[in-house]
């Protein structure tokens, strides 16, 4: 990747430059090797034509086509959805063809963690309340607020995770709901929890219960509102015997390959493709290395860039299985009569992302380069270590709250506009460019804008996962941590009764 002042080429043999300012009609603009007088304005993290390009000529970056010419687009000049078309339409059929790459193992290391008897290691020591039912949404936020003043310092806070599901739902989407809430209630942050119900809703306890399989008696508690005279008095007498049972864990050296890290991007630009999301994929590759587990996700953004992820898969049967990932999520679209290959945002296109490809290529770059090691359905924990794909849209609440239900302890949430969102884990936000870090200091936790300023991706990846075994120890909290941004939104593809 060349470096200059004014414009950056991603990849060898790319037909377009990104731009790294706000650059003006008529100015000499430098690229790696090379200056390209520009025919119009180029806004900061657009792109801009290195040669001319025919009508229907393939325009690459990344090394691969984003779209095709929609007319004859000269030298310098701005290329955007006025003159760029996607190349993807409908669904197509796949062929495996392995692409070997070996992520060599690392020296063990350790971190600073909660061990649970699963097994499973947390990086905080919470108690969550989990509702089954919106209907008792509010019952979970006074009982929170409740207890983290009665028993203040016993762990690591109280806090509520509301919805609007559990009732009036049908069939599959019920069934999700209950394989979210389930993943949730399983995340290993959470060191007791608290399931709220109301009563009478779909997902009542007596259907609800039986869906948890094992569980421990002692971190996991059951309240029915419905059945008491005072649910306030009753859950805060619960919710103290799950703060005495949290307290009970202490942090210990926990080696690095129980880390299940959640990777994800939201409020994208142009820059995010180029400098946060493959800074994101060495990290991936770094934990990969030492044992850890990685989960990317957000499928509508693996379109036009899946082959990649397919021809990494480590056998056919994964492959089949990224294989049915990815045309179920296209069903999904032709089911519902909408397009499959719609850029999902207007800030994606203000930001200079033009196409699916153009979006796609970019936001699997947070995958890195290691072998996918397994497929995962709603609310399904990870199981292997390595890179998994979950199943799942781009919508940066339900995926952050997808990604905590398969078990993520922490999120790399990567952003070129901004967002200050945050999961019920850690969610460590990373800005592609320098003005956004500088811009809201209170939503990014790391500015990977650094490199586009020059900084080496070795130096940045090193300071990043440095960053994140701090996260995961305790030393340092996320900016969502702190301000309270801590939200889910789970997954809805279904008849509301």
């Amino acid at each position: 990747m060349n470096n200059k002042k004014d414009l950056l080429i991603v990849a060898q043999g790319d037909s377009v430059a990104v731009a790294l300012r706000d650059l003006t009609a008529g100015e000499e603009a430098s690229f790696g090797g090379g200056t390209i007088v520009l025919k119009e304005d180029i806004p900061f993290g657009h792109k801009v034509a290195l040669a001319d390009i025919k009508e229907g000529q393939n325009i690459i970056k990344y090394g691969f086509p984003i779209g095709h010419a929609l007319k004859d687009i000269p030298a310098g000049s701005h290329i955007h959805t006025d003159n760029l078309k996607t190349n993807l339409s409908g669904v197509i059929e796949y062929k495996y063809s392995k692409t070997q790459n070996v992520i060599k193992a690392a020296k063990p290391e350790t971190f600073m963690g909660y061990k649970r008897k699963s097994g499973r290691a947390g990086v905080r020591n919470e108690v969550w309340i989990i509702p089954t039912v919106g209907c008792v949404n509010s019952t979970a936020q006074i009982l929170a607020k409740e207890a983290n003043r009665a028993f203040a310092g016993q762990t690591d806070g109280f806090f509520a995770y509301t919805h609007n599901m559990g009732c009036s739902q049908l069939g599959d989407d019920m069934k999700t709901t209950q394989k979210i809430l389930k993943g949730l209630i399983n995340n290993p942050n959470a060191g007791a929890v608290l399931v709220l119900s109301l009563g009478c809703e779909n997902n009542n306890l007596d259907v609800f219960k039986p869906l948890l399989g094992d569980y421990d008696p002692d971190r996991v508690k059951f309240l029915v509102t419905q059945n008491i005279e005072d649910e306030y008095d009753a859950g805060l007498k619960i919710l103290g015997e799950l703060a005495s049972y949290a307290a009970s864990f202490k942090r210990e050296p926990v080696p690095v390959s129980d880390l299940v890290i959640g990777f994800k991007c939201g409020g994208s630009d142009g820059l995010s493709g180029i400098s946060a999301n493959p800074l994101c994929g060495r990290i991936n590759d770094m934990l990969v290395a030492r044992g850890g587990s990685t989960i990317l996700t957000e499928v509508p953004e693996m379109f036009g860039a899946e082959t990649i992820l397919m021809n990494r898969a480590e056998d056919e049967k994964v492959f089949e299985k990224i294989v049915a990932l990815i045309n179920n999520f296209k069903e999904y679209f032709i089911r519902h009569k909408q397009v499959i290959y719609e850029n999902p945002s207007p800030g994606n296109k203000k930001g200079g992302i033009s196409s699916m490809e153009d979006k796609s290529l970019g936001c699997i770059q947070k995958g890195g380069k290691a072998q996918v090691a397994d497929v995962l359905d709603f609310g399904q924990s990870v199981s292997r270590n390595g890179l998994n794909l979950l199943t799942g849209p781009g919508n940066d609440q339900v995926s952050c709250t997808n990604l905590t239900a398969a078990g993520a302890q922490i999120i790399l949430f990567t952003t070129g506009r901004g967002n200050p969102f945050g999961a019920p884990v850690p969610t460590l936000k990373i800005s592609s460019n320098t003005p956004l870090y500088e811009r809201k200091t209170n939503w990014i936790d790391y500015n990977a804008g650094q490199i586009i300023d020059g900084k080496s991706f070795e130096d940045a990846a090193s300071e990043l996962y440095a960053l994140v075994l701090n996260v995961a120890s305790g030393r340092v909290q996320t900016k969502n941590e702190i301000y309270g941004y801590r939200e889910i939104s789970v997954f809805r593809d279904g008849v509301i009764l």
